[in-house]
Formats: C-alpha cells, sequence, structure tokens
C-alpha cells in the first residue's frame, strides 16, 4: 500500500474542545507527575505495577459517604456500544486521558468535571475487523520531558503505535510517520517470514511501558484453544525512541537460532510455533535499568504435540535490560505449558526486607493462585520453589514435563486444585450430587492435570482449578509500599475441564483442539475478537457481544467443541454441567481479596469479596437457610488499588439484596484489617482497574463499569461538600 492510500485508510480524528482548566493544575503540580502529586501518571500508577497512591483524602472514616461527582459514557466514540470496557485512566495535572468506544479512540477528560476536551481515533478498516484484540483496550501511557513535551502514547486496533501531543490531541509530526509506526512491519511467523500488514494476526490491548525515553511494546494474538495452525504470528518484545519512534530493540519471546533457550523447542520446533507474545502489562525499574516480561503460552493452548521440549520463555518471567533488550534471567513458571496458565499480570517491584535482609524483590501473580518472588536482581527465588513431580499425558503425540515448579511461600491464596473437602456443603444432598457429576471428569489431587481426549458420553474432561478462569488474571494485584503488603484478587471456583478432539476437515492444521467428541463443533474466541468498530455486521454473530451463534460442522464430522462466547473458557463448553441444580460444586469463598505480607512470605487475612449471588441467594434448595457472604466468582479478572489506608474494588456481578436494589457495589476495605468500611452503589459491575487523583484540591476515585445490557461508563466518586470531611 502506497503512503498517500495508507493515510486515506487511516485519518485521524481530533476533536478539541477545551483546555482551560488544565493550566490551574499544572501549576500546582510543577515538576513530573507521581501519585504524591494526586497523579496517577502510569496504568499501574506507577512503573512499579504497584496500583498504589499516598492520597488519603478519601478514607476509611468517609469511603461509604462517597457520592458520584461525575459520569461519561462512551458510546459515541464507535458505531455502537461497547459492553465490555477495560480502561483505566491516567491522570496528569487535572487531566484524565483512557481509551473509549469500539474504535479504541483516545479521549482527555476534565478531572474535576468529566468533560470532554479532545478525542483522537484512526479509521483502519478490514485491519481492524480482523485483529485479535479489539474494543477500547486497556488505556494509554504518558510521556514528558518535564519542559513543555507532553505526549499521550497508544496501540490502536489494528497494532500501530501512536504518539499525540497530550495538551490537544495532535499527532506528533516528527513520531514515526504523521505520528505513527506501523507494529506490523517486523513481525513474523514460521522461519522469520513477515505476516501480511493488513490481515496478519497480531495486536495489543494493554498499555505501552513508558521508561526514560523508551517505549516498551508487547503483543498479543487469537486466543489458543481452536487457533487454525500451530505456526501462528511470533510474539515479540519491541522497544521504539520515544521522541522519533525509531525501533531501538527486539526480544523474541521464541527464541531464534542462537539466541539463549532456542534448544528447548525440540526438533527444530521453534521454527513452526507461535504466539508467546506479551500481552498483559509490562513493568520497568529504571534505577536498576531492568525490564520485568510475563510472557503468555504459546500455540495452542492445550495441545502441544507439535512443540516438544520445555519451549522457553513461554509462560516465564524474563528479566532484559532496559538498554538493549538482552536478557539478564528468566524463570519459567509452567514447563510446555498445556493449561493455559500464561502469564496474565503485571510483575509486581517490591522492596521488601526478608529475616533482617534488604531485598530488591519482584513478584509476579497467577492463575494459579501463586505468588512466584524473586531477587530482581539476580533472579533467584526469594524463597525455595520446588520442582515436583506431576502426571504425564496420555494424549497421542503429547510429552508433558514431568514436573512443574510449586513456590513454598507465600501459600496460594487461591485454589488451585480440587480438594473434596472444598466440595459444596450446603447440604448433603448437594455434596452427594457434586460428587455424582465428578463421575464424568478425570480428577486428580493435583494440580497439572493434563487434559485428555474426552467423550460426551464417557469421561469428559480433565478437572484443573485456574486455567483460563481461576486466581489472578489480566488487571493483577495492587502493592503497599509502606506495608510490604500485596493485596490479590482471586477467583476461587475456577473449575474448568479440558478436552480435545480432532478438529474437523480443513479447521485447523493442530492435531488436536478443545473439543469433545459427540458434541457438534465450535471454534473459541476471546473477549472482544470480532467487534471491531470497522467490522462489517455478520448475521452469524450474536449482536450483543459479538460471540459466533453454532455452525454447522466442516466435514460433516461431527468431531466437537467448546462453544465460543465472548471470553467464555473453552472448558466450559465440554462441561457436562460443571454444577450441581445449577450451584457451583465449590462451597464459598467464590471470590476473595487477600493480603499478603512479602517480608514474611504469609496471609495476613482473606475475605469475601461481593454480595452473595442471587442464584444462590434465593435458590428453592437453600431457602430457610442462613447462607455466609460468599464472594462473587470472577473477581480474579477485575482489578484493585490500594492507598493510605484503603483497598477498593467492585463488584463483578449484579445482585439485587435486602440493602440494596440490583446493582454492583465498589467496595472499600480497611486495608490493615480486610474489614469492609462502605459499599457505594453502581449500575453495572466493574469492568477495569479503579484508579485515583486529585484535582482543585479534591480526591476523586474513577472506575470503568460494564456488562450484559450496560454499555460502557467511566464513573466518578468523591466526597461531598468540595471533599471537605
Amino acid at each position: 500500500m502506497t503512503r498517500r492510500l495508507w493515510r486515506l485508510v487511516i485519518p485521524a480524528v481530533v476533536v478539541l474542545v477545551s483546555v482551560g482548566v488544565r493550566g490551574q493544575d499544572r501549576a500546582a503540580n510543577a515538576g513530573p507527575p507521581t501519585t504524591a502529586k494526586g497523579d496517577w501518571p502510569h496504568y499501574t500508577a506507577d512503573m512499579r505495577g504497584t496500583k498504589y497512591s499516598p492520597i488519603d483524602q478519601i478514607n476509611t472514616t468517609n469511603f461509604s459517604r462517597l457520592e458520584v461527582a461525575w459520569r461519561f459514557k462512551t458510546d459515541v466514540f464507535g458505531p455502537r456500544p461497547e459492553f465490555k470496557l477495560e480502561g483505566t485512566p491516567l491522570a496528569v495535572n487535572g487531566v484524565l486521558y483512557t481509551t473509549a468506544g469500539t474504535r479504541r479512540a483516545v479521549i482527555a477528560l476534565d478531572g474535576r468535571t468529566g468533560e470532554l476536551i479532545w478525542s483522537h481515533s484512526l479509521r483502519e478498516g478490514r485491519r481492524a475487523a480482523v485483529s485479535p484484540r479489539q474494543l477500547s483496550g486497556r488505556g494509554v501511557s504518558y510521556w514528558t520531558d518535564g519542559k513543555g513535551d507532553e505526549r499521550i502514547i497508544y496501540v490502536t486496533t489494528g497494532y500501530r503505535l501512536v504518539a499525540l501531543n497530550a495538551r490537544n490531541g495532535a499527532p506528533i509530526p516528527g513520531f514515526g510517520t504523521d505520528g505513527v509506526v506501523d507494529l506490523k512491519v517486523g513481525a513474523v511467523f514460521g522461519n522469520r517470514q513477515p505476516i501480511d500488514l493488513e490481515s496478519g494476526e497480531i495486536g495489543l490491548h494493554s498499555t505501552v511501558a513508558v521508561a526514560r525515553d523508551t517505549l516498551i511494546v508487547g503483543s498479543s494474538f487469537r486466543e489458543g484453544a481452536t487457533v487454525k495452525t500451530h505456526n501462528n504470528t511470533k510474539g515479540v518484545v519491541r522497544a521504539f525512541d520515544v521522541h522519533t519512534g525509531k525501533l531501538l530493540w527486539t526480544f523474541n519471546t521464541i527464541p531464534r537460532p542462537g539466541e539463549f533457550g532456542n534448544d528447548t523447542w525440540e526438533n527444530d520446533s521453534w521454527a513452526v510455533n507461535g504466539n508467546a507474545g506479551v500481552w498483559t502489562q509490562i513493568t520497568v525499574d529504571e534505577e536498576l535499568g531492568l525490564v520485568f516480561l510475563p510472557v503468555e503460552t504459546p500455540t495452542s493452548d492445550y495441545y502441544g504435540g507439535h512443540r516438544p521440549g520445555n519451549n522457553l520463555f513461554a509462560e516465564s518471567l524474563v528479566c532484559v535490560d532496559l538498554r538493549t533488550g538482552a536478557r539478564k534471567w528468566h524463570y519459567q513458571i509452567v514447563h510446555h505449558p498445556l493449561w493455559n496458565y500464561d502469564m496474565s499480570s503485571a510483575a509486581i517491584l517490591a522492596d521488601i526486607t526478608v529475616n533482617g535482609r534488604a531485598i530488591k524483590a519482584v513478584a509476579v501473580p497467577g492463575k494459579q493462585g501463586f505468588l512466584f518472588v524473586f531477587d530482581r536482581v539476580t533472579g533467584q527465588p526469594v524463597w525455595p520453589i520446588e520442582e515436583r513431580p506431576v502426571p504425564a499425558s496420555d494424549v497421542p503425540g503429547e510429552k508433558a514435563s514431568p514436573t512443574q515448579p510449586f513456590p513454598t511461600r507465600p501459600p496460594a491464596y487461591a485454589r488451585n486444585y480440587l480438594k473434596t473437602d472444598d466440595l459444596i456443603d450446603f447440604t448433603p444432598e448437594l455434596r452427594a450430587g457434586a460428587q455424582k457429576v465428578l463421575e464424568r471428569y478425570k480428577v486428580g489431587a493435583w494440580m497439572y492435570n493434563p487434559p485428555i481426549l474426552g467423550n460426551a458420553n464417557g469421561i469428559v474432561g480433565a478437572v484443573n482449578m485456574g486455567n483460563a478462569v481461576g486466581g489472578t488474571n489480566w488487571p493483577g494485584v495492587a502493592y503497599d509500599p509502606e506495608t510490604h503488603t500485596i493485596f490479590a484478587n482471586a477467583n476461587n471456583v475456577g473449575l474448568t475441564s479440558a478436552s480435545l478432539v480432532a478438529p474437523p476437515d480443513g479447521f485447523s492444521d493442530i492435531r488436536y483442539v478443545s473439543g469433545l467428541a459427540g458434541r457438534p463443533f465450535r471454534e473459541v474466541l476471546g473477549p472482544g475478537d470480532c467487534c471491531a468498530a470497522d467490522a462489517a455486521p455478520a448475521a452469524s454473530r450474536d449482536e450483543l457481544t459479538g460471540s459466533p451463534r453454532p455452525a454447522p460442522v466442516a466435514g460433516g464430522t461431527p468431531a466437537a467443541g467448546a462453544p465460543a462466547a465472548g471470553g467464555t473458557p473453552p472448558a466450559a463448553a465440554t462441561n457436562v454441567a460443571l454444577a450441581v441444580e445449577g450451584l457451583p460444586l465449590l462451597k464459598p469463598p467464590y471470590g476473595t481479596i487477600s493480603a499478603v505480607n512479602l517480608d514474611r512470605g504469609e496471609i495476613t487475612w482473606q475475605v469475601a469479596h461481593g454480595d452473595t449471588p442471587d442464584n444462590i441467594r434465593n435458590h428453592p434448595a437453600l431457602r430457610g437457610r442462613t447462607i455466609p457472604k460468599t464472594g462473587q466468582a470472577g473477581t480474579g479478572g477485575i482489578g484493585l488499588m490500594v492507598t493510605k489506608s484503603l483497598v477498593v474494588m467492585g463488584d463483578s456481578q449484579l445482585t439485587t439484596t435486602p440493602d440494596h436494589p440490583r446493582g454492583a457495589m465498589l467496595r472499600g476495605y480497611d486495608k490493615a484489617t480486610g474489614r469492609e468500611v462502605g459499599a457505594l452503589l453502581m449500575a453495572a459491575p466493574q469492568s477495569g482497574s479503579p484508579m485515583t487523583y486529585t484535582a482543585g484540591g479534591k480526591q476523586f476515585i474513577v472506575v470503568a463499569i460494564s456488562g450484559g445490557s450496560y454499555s460502557g461508563e467511566y464513573l466518578a466518586f468523591a466526597l461531598p461538600n468540595g471533599g471537605v470531611d
């Protein structure tokens, strides 16, 4: 495509509304933005990934008195509303910057009123429509030279890196070409074969890491349960100069010949396999010049017969040099991944003291409900991590790793394997029913129960905890540098089954994909996969969620599969109902928040998070019984933040209780004890991580809400009476 045509395809749309309030807060906040000044300058508050702010106008004594200060609907930023708004705004000098809508527009808002200052978007046509990561994404990044040059950095749906003037949203002329760098240039599959610049499948929905004058950009891909080929686009992490957009370095997450780790792809399988991207947030120690990369699963999620070996750097935490991108150290969390335990959360940089010894640590949470804690300089575990035997696979062509790493401290903060004592115990009849259901599954007293060839008329699948839905997912955890405590949100009922089947003729070159013999085959799509603003309407897709409706079996072979439903885990399709009478097989708590002290490697408190769901509260089998607060499933997939005195996180579900009408609650907890100090009603569940800032001397808390029939909205809370308590 010529440059002239390219510019016709993606014209920038910039709307300038007002900038008047900006200078007032700028004068009061001279110097670089920091959380101590009331800013929130990074997606995770700072480059250390903490999600911590020391401001304390809103605290344990007054959280319950918060009121809605302003709200901002995102419906107009695309041709149709978005029902999965995951953004977390930045706040700099009284202005909020974030993404919105199905075209992933960038918007600037007045922090005092929520009024639009400017917006920017690119129309990318088919390139956006075929992207594996669509919708509004999770936000933007900010950079300044401290002398007046301020830039907003983001990645478009179609995988372009864009630099904007923070004051007015105009593209930066000296950055790339007219403010844009094409990130698909340099992306490859196979043995260094360039992907197609329009249809090549690579994208990103997380924010760019900004450290010094360097932009660090990861990559993400189509969900790997029923992909069309194991020879998928390869994961890559690249650094670019913030001034010019010039490429500075590249780190291959699937090592090439001559690079460390290439030999872990046996039989030269590195050349015919893909993925292993870094799609979650990247954290940086600017002082030490270290970058921390949490790497995802390789193609495919549940079958690794085409990629024998341990497959570095898949499902590893990798430390690289900020200046050069050279590997410093790595630790593989899961060898030869088969369970979709991809590293989905940002690593946390924590300066801790263990047995009297000061340690510059890095801690990474995961879907298993573990915290892996390392010395971030050397890569050595702070506490021993043991290689323990795990079951072998009996799937033809598969060779699972004989051992997997298990941390000895801290203890797991969420369930990570099925124990009999964890089964539902509201009544003896319900427990007996749960045991009956599990007779259809391969169950073991261990983690890493390998996928099986399931059959609808026999054993359905291999049960695991975690996988796609357990523990902590993409929003990650928060860290309090005052008390050296990580606050970890977790889905505590992430019970799934893994089943494989040969795909229908012509669907995929992968020997086995997610599915269930005896059931119609369905392709699995991820959240937002297919919902780009410029995607043509498809009669075969659900208009609200974008999920495919059942389709005829390809090739006429009734091979089975997982339903694809906007993020529904593949295992959900293979279930012969992992439930009893419509209730979870597991007893409460369903969702939790835990405080984990990193000096001692101990859990100091744990509480159920969220109201008891309506289907539990109103279930006929439980009528007349006192049901304790259960918390809510899905808690691992929404984020939290920590302040001087509070932990703040919203509900993942709508409920109707005697205490409030139908809605979801934004909850505040005393960070020292876990005691709930207040709950604020919202019209929809939390769908993005909360943040806090000050503007005009007033503290605000902002959170994205959406889901079901409620389209995306940013909701801001503040104290009444001008913030004066």
